[in-house]
């Protein structure tokens, strides 16, 4: 495959209502993509792995509140660990494009690996600084600026792309269920034998993915063609997104979301304070549905064999407008049973974008594209918290919470409308059943439904 700049004309993208969209092989089972001995590997290593870095998570910002007294410092922890990908994600995208995927990730999980295996040591020795584990955090955030990029893209060597929705949905349904058991182990380390130990066994639990990358067979790979060094690649990736409505409109509306509609810890422990009166035992309550209805979410995408955009456009004007229900609700029991519908929406949402994202993708610039996606979401929280935090102060959570869905909605129903009109679509209103229902047709056939009603 050629990687010059005329060389990126993507094939039409299977995310569409097109016929692309039905040729694509549809997944047989919640868990087809588990057939493939690569992912199965890949799979299993990762549930180990995703464990041990929730155990870290924890066990960090826990380490840093005891050596400091301060929750300025645990969110300079935070900072400097999300840093690196919002300062230079995009060069890492060029770099897994250039780089063979496995021999990446092998370096990048090592690299995380021996970060937490130096923590356990600073920790358990008791020689730990704060400014030890600010420089572990900004290690761990410097590898994951090519591990990102490079994980998501080996996915579909691993899958080939009939099964990537359904191996991404597993991913995501992977680290949610690591979401769960991760802190509760996490505590029970540290509150019995100290935080070092958990520092210590997410270090070792790297041994799993390095494992499971170096068992796998290189033949049963798809492996695409690198993209050779040359300059201009930054600016070419750029280029190819901004000039493709399939990619941008999805990765814009990712942004919105992720920078208004995902600010939970803001407005979580801000509900369970200030509305409820309840303390931690409410805010732990509200983010484990939250993470259940993600794991729901996630399985439920993974019996889809194709990514909609409006499956995407839909999901996000739902959770939307979840949020802005949730605001209102009177009750402690009702805010947090709408917590697990909010959880099942906002995976959707991550998981159908991701997936037509890369199913619409030149595999070549894949490893570009993604690290603007990741960068876009991720990197979007750390920049809304600030203006939705000071919202949330001066007018309430109540209202904070409101504007997020807010936007979140009117992003969706905004994008969704352009991308049905660069579609040729139009908005069909009707009965069906003896209810009303909304879908997008093409302009010729609405214009014969209203002369065929007239």
């Amino acid at each position: 495959m050629s990687s010059g700049p005329g060389a990126h004309s993507a094939p039409a993208p299977a995310t569409h209502d097109s016929p692309a969209a039905h040729d694509s092989p549809r997944s047989s089972s919640m868990f087809s993509s588990l057939k493939i001995r690569n992912y199965r590997l890949f799979f299993l290593g990762q549930v180990v792995s995703n464990t041990g870095t929730w155990m870290q998570r924890i066990a960090q910002d826990w380490l840093v509140l005891s050596l400091t007294g301060s929750s300025a410092a645990v969110g300079i922890t935070t900072a400097l660990q999300f840093l690196p990908m919002l300062l230079f994600g995009l060069y890492g995208g060029v770099l897994v494009d250039r780089l063979p995927k496995r021999p990446t990730l092998l370096v990048t999980q090592t690299a995380m690996a021996l970060t937490g295996l130096a923590l356990a040591f600073l920790t358990l020795s008791g020689h730990v600084q704060v400014w030890h584990v600010y420089l572990a955090a900004f290690a761990v955030g410097m590898a994951t600026v090519v591990d990102n990029p490079a994980r998501q893209t080996f996915v579909s060597e691993m899958v080939g792309p009939g099964q990537l929705q359904n191996a991404v949905s597993l991913n995501s349904a992977n680290f949610q269920s690591a979401r769960l058991v991760g802190p509760a182990v996490a505590g029970l380390l540290i509150t019995g034998v100290g935080t070092g130990w958990a520092f210590l066994l997410n270090g070792l639990s790297f041994v799993a993915p390095l494992a499971s990358l170096l068992l796998m067979r290189s033949r049963e790979l798809h492996v695409v063609e690198r993209a050779p060094r040359a300059k201009g690649q930054l600016r070419e990736g750029l280029h190819y997104v901004a000039g493709r409505p399939e990619l941008i409109w999805p990765i814009v509306l990712v942004g919105f979301i992720g920078t208004f509609g995902f600010n939970f810890p803001v407005w979580l422990s801000a509900y369970a304070d200030d509305i409820f009166h309840s303390g931690a035992g409410a805010y732990s309550l509200f983010n484990t549905l939250m993470a259940l209805g993600s794991l729901a979410g996630a399985l439920l995408a993974a019996r889809r064999g194709t990514a909609r955009l409006r499956v995407l456009i839909a999901a996000a004007v739902a959770f939307g407008a979840l949020e802005v229900v949730a605001s209102a609700a009177p009750s402690l029991w009702l805010f947090s049973l709408l917590m697990v519908p909010i959880g099942i929406f906002g995976l959707t949402v991550n998981v159908t974008a991701n997936t037509s994202v890369q199913m619409a993708t030149d595999p070549a610039m894949r490893g570009r594209v993604m690290a603007l996606f990741m960068m876009v979401f991720v990197g979007g929280s750390p920049l809304g918290a600030p203006l939705v935090g000071w919202v949330t102060d001066a007018y309430g959570p109540r209202v904070g919470f409101a504007l997020g869905g807010l936007v979140s909605m009117v992003a969706a129903t905004t994008i969704g409308l352009v991308l049905a009109r660069l579609g040729g679509l139009r908005v069909s209103l009707g009965w069906h059943h003896g209810r009303p229902r909304v879908r997008f047709v093409p302009r010729a056939r609405s214009e014969e439904l209203l002369a065929t009603a007239v």
